[in-house]
């Protein structure tokens, strides 16, 4: 099915779709062991099902399973069974995946797919994705290292802040960049984690901010959460002076 789809994850629409999948909340963070329940609306879709794909940054997202309103049981992707996953639908347009006893290895993005009969063509849509965050206390925090600009960068308006995270927990992790204390939304450049031999990964993560904010002292952090603990490294342009 996944060969069908026009792109995967980068659009949220194709051809001549006019209905609009959404999924709340966009993060869901449970414990290790609870459970955790995402929502889907297949916005103007009054009689389809609701597919579920996990993706875990880097690879191929899975098909986990299917579900329809009238359907007395759900159907299973491979490697995806019952009581671990289920799914249920409260109308024709609302629908939910609950994922029970949730483990570390269940962080991801979730995404919800539905097909648009009333496009002129059958039309694959994602939605915008849902991350799930499950978090166990007792997993260490990641490493992190923040690299400052270069004397090249120092030339130019605008320089380069390296943040690399080691030893992440999950496949899954967020990386959020402030300077003077205050976050940042723009600016910022994030890899997908990669798997180190240890099992853990690792990722990088590069902001880019006007030199004249380095250059007049202003902190800036680097902060990443995953499963465990959020870890935060701060340097500032002092701290940098030979």
């Amino acid at each position: 099915m996944l060969g069908t789809l026009c792109t995967l994850l980068t659009a949220l629409t194709c051809g001549s779709a006019v209905t609009v999948v959404t999924q709340t909340p966009a993060v869901v963070t449970v414990r290790k062991g609870e459970s955790a329940t995402l929502h889907c609306n297949l916005g103007t879709v009054t009689d389809n099902t609701a597919d579920w794909y996990k993706q875990i940054s880097g690879q191929t997202p899975q098909y986990m399973l299917e579900f329809h309103q009238t359907w007395s049981s759900v159907k299973y992707g491979s490697g995806f069974s019952s009581p671990k996953f289920d799914s249920k639908c409260s109308s024709y347009t609302d629908c939910s995946l609950i994922i029970n006893t949730v483990e570390v290895g269940d962080s991801a993005v979730y995404y919800c797919l539905t097909w648009d009969d009333t496009a002129k063509e059958y039309v694959s849509q994602f939605g915008p994705g849902t991350k799930l965050f499950v978090t166990d206390p007792t997993l260490p925090a990641p490493s992190l290292t923040v690299f400052p600009p270069s004397r090249e960068d120092l030339s130019g308006d605008s320089v380069r802040v390296v943040c690399v995270a080691e030893d992440v927990s999950s496949g899954l992790a967020d990386v959020r960049w402030l300077l003077g204390g205050n976050p940042l939304n723009s600016g910022i450049s994030t890899s997908s984690t990669q798997q180190q031999p240890n099992g853990r990964f690792r990722l990088s993560s590069i902001l880019t901010i006007q030199t004249a904010d380095w250059t007049s002292g202003k902190d800036v952090t680097c902060q990443v959460t995953s499963s465990g603990p959020t870890a935060s490294k701060t340097i500032s342009q002092p701290d940098c002076s030979d």
